[in-house]
């Protein structure tokens, strides 16, 4: 008997060694990671809106069941099933149900239920409805309620509102040169809309776009018999520009009036908000050098200028993302966010455009405003103040203007917070803590209730986690980075290296979470094949404040090529490390920075990919490009050293290029340029191309582009046997 338990017990443990081994596949680096090796995590919680009660979707038994709790309560008890749903519905002569639908409890004080298409505010305790969005207009193009039931869409080209059987064509001219209620400035300055209603929902602005004088692109759609031609709108820097206005519609009038923006036609209007009156609307207006900025005010009713509130001016650039925010218990006064002193911080205002207060300062930024509590005395924030890696909710207080943190934990934190501000749920993750949801009282946040402790998805697989660090540029500056380790790392052996990065604006890639950058297992999966794999954030990057990013103004590159050396100078200094056989690997700007390094430092990494990368800045839009590199008329020489294809005689080792061939984004142009000037010159490169695909390659088709990306680092970095 003891012989026949030890065996059982060594298939048991032989079995355990084996799960604990599982090579992760492509399939699971880059498709199952958002969903079977995903982090458990707790469906559609929210706040039930008035309340401190949270509630979330789950099944039981399984049949699909809203769970509720709070803070306060030990045990959680069944809040809604779809059986109780249905009999709502049926009382309120609403077809019933076969699957739970999307529910949000949070906005206000009815259910907002997502009904066969439609989205119905449903009173739970009348059991009567309001549609605020009924089949036939969800879904139409950029369809949006407005709080007094006027909802207002696209249709051929056109702005239309309806309420009811009521339906109000707005426009008449529109087309694809004539662009209505859609997001302009190619969604540059936060912008991400078209439609703006005001508080009451009885007045309507929207965006029009002017873009006729913009040069038509050629994208090929490659899927007819033969190929067709479907030309797009591309501003390319230091050409003409489209010219927007801003409209004003009243449903009840059936009038329309345009603001009176003023001159230069060629100008940003940006940070569209209503003031809590519906009396005006504020716009940051932003000139096309995107060094000066004007917080102007215009009249409701006539569409005229009132005032400028206040200006912003850079030497660089000035790039306003977020609307004005009044305060909840005062609607004289406002909340500006600027990086005005070098970091992204709060500042209280008057509507006269007097400065009260700087609410928040210091060598950190602020990354979102969550609301007010239920006083407006509190206004809650989430900031870098303990690291540019971590994430966390702070309280400040407007009157004295004194914050505190609120969460904990050394963690990437997204929260969400009940409609008094008593209470959070806070969900977060770091590279050793798949996801951990907790409930706590913001006056006691050092006692959380604990709703979930995700198992590690991957502790059945041969892989560790990273290692978040710092690398000290050689400008000084602390450059954030993670490395993984071979598995079955042996100190004694060396290994090739695959090194990602980005390294422009708007994009940070190492946080203290949980499969940062969504690249993480891909990472892994590199790991277990034998490579160190580091990835690193360098000048240029977003969050590290406004000398950091604007340190590459008019020289894109230049300094991420400094840095990267940086990480390379480190690498080598790694005993572990074959400098030998390292290989680069970037996507869009990082696709720019991978060529640019590959050319000015040739020699140094054996191997790179560039996927969707910039070739030449002259050929990349007006609004992003003109704001780094000002034109290509003012900043010659910049554009120039940045002209990759001028230098592909200098390249070493091996470039595979990848391009969506529907990019655009970052048009085929570029790499196209690239490899007829490496033909030119005699210079070998490898070129991918992926039909279909436009900036990023989505889909299934995104483990084909990987596979692609590790065939290639496996062809050239490992060494002959």
């Amino acid at each position: 008997m003891k012989r026949l338990i030890l065996l059982v017990q060594l298939v048991a443990l032989a079995f355990l060694g084996n799960a604990q081994n599982k090579q992760l596949t492509m399939q699971d680096a880059m498709l199952n990671a958002r969903t079977t090796l995903a982090p458990e995590n707790l469906s559609q919680i929210q706040f039930i809106y008035g309340t401190e009660n949270y509630v979330y979707a789950k099944r039981v038994n399984g049949s699909p069941v809203w769970m509720s709790g709070n803070f306060k309560d030990k045990e959680e008890k069944n809040f809604l099933s779809l059986t109780q749903l249905n009999q709502k519905l049926k009382s309120a002569q609403l077809d019933t149900l076969k699957a739970m639908p999307m529910i949000q409890f949070n906005q206000q004080s009815e259910w907002i239920v997502y009904l066969n298409g439609s989205k119905i505010a449903l009173n739970p305790v009348k059991n009567t409805y309001e549609v605020l969005m009924d089949q036939s207009l969800a879904t139409k193009e950029n369809a949006e309620a407005g709080n007094a039931g006027y909802v207002a869409y696209l249709d051929n080209f056109n702005l239309f509102v309806a309420k009811g059987t009521d339906k109000q064509q707005v426009t008449n001219d529109g087309s694809k040169d004539i662009v209505y209620a859609s997001s302009v400035h190619r969604d540059e300055f936060g912008i991400s809309k078209g439609i703006f209603w005001s508080n009451a929902g009885k007045l309507l602005a929207f965006y029009r776009m002017d873009q006729s004088m913009v040069t038509d692109y050629p994208i090929i759609d490659w899927t007819s018999r033969p190929a067709k031609n479907v030309n797009i709108k591309y501003p390319m820097a230091g050409d003409k520009s489209h010219q927007v206005t801003v409209g004003l519609y009243n449903p009840e009038t059936k009038k329309t009036i345009y603001l009176k923006t003023g001159t230069p036609v060629e100008q940003y209007l940006t940070n569209i908000a209503w003031s809590p009156d519906d009396k005006y609307v504020y716009i940051a207006v932003l000139n096309r050098e995107q060094n000066h900025m004007r917080l102007n005010q215009f009249d409701a009713v006539t569409g005229a200028f009132i005032k400028t509130l206040f200006e912003e001016k850079d030497d660089k650039y000035v790039e306003p993302l977020v609307p004005m925010l009044f305060l909840k218990n005062d609607p004289s006064k406002f909340i500006w966010q600027s990086n005005r002193d070098g970091w992204n911080h709060l500042y209280l205002y008057n509507i006269n455009g007097k400065l009260v207060k700087q609410l928040t300062r210091g060598p950190w930024e602020v990354l979102e405003v969550k609301g007010f509590d239920a006083k407006g005395d509190q206004l809650f924030y989430i900031s870098t103040e303990e690291s540019p890696v971590t994430r966390n909710l702070y309280a400040l207080g407007i009157k004295t203007g004194k914050s505190r943190r609120i969460t904990q934990d050394y963690a990437v934190h997204n929260v969400q917070i009940s409609t008094s501000g008593n209470t959070v749920v806070d969900n977060y993750s770091s590279p050793q803590v798949p996801r951990v949801i907790q409930v706590f009282e913001t006056a006691a946040p050092a006692k959380p209730k604990v709703l979930l402790t995700a198992a590690n998805p991957l502790s059945a697989y041969a892989t560790e986690s990273s290692t978040v660090f710092t690398i000290k540029g050689k400008s000084g500056d602390d450059l954030f980075a993670s490395l993984y380790k071979p598995v079955g790392y042996d100190a004694s052996k060396k290994y090739p290296v695959v090194v990602y990065w980005y390294g422009g604006p708007h994009a940070q890639l190492i946080t203290n979470s949980w499969n940062a950058g969504a690249g993480d297992y891909w990472f892994r999966y590199m790991a277990e094949r034998g490579y160190v794999v580091l990835t690193v954030d360098v000048r240029g990057s977003d969050n590290r404040g406004r000398a950091f990013e604007q340190s590459m103004f008019r020289k894109a590159g230049e300094v991420q090529m400094e840095d990267m050396m940086s990480a390379v100078d480190y690498l080598k200094g790694l005993p572990y490390v074959d400098a030998a056989n390292m290989g680069l690997f970037g996507w869009s700007f990082g696709g720019f920075a991978t060529t640019d390094f590959m050319l000015t430092h040739p020699g140094v990494f054996k191997a790179a990919v560039a996927g969707g990368p910039v070739i030449n800045w002259a050929f990349y839009e007006i609004m992003y490009t003109e704001r780094y590199m000002d034109t290509p008329q003012e900043n010659p020489e910049g554009y120039a050293a940045t002209y990759l294809s001028s230098k592909v005689d200098q390249l070493k080792g091996k470039l595979l290029l990848i391009h969506g061939q529907q990019d655009p984004v970052v048009v085929q142009q570029h790499s196209v340029d690239f490899v007829k000037k490496a033909v030119d010159k005699g210079v070998q490169v490898d070129y991918m191309i992926y039909p279909g695909h436009e900036h990023n390659v989505i889909g299934k088709d995104r483990a084909h582009l990987y596979q692609k990306v590790t065939d290639y680092f496996e062809l050239y970095l490992k060494k002959e046997k």
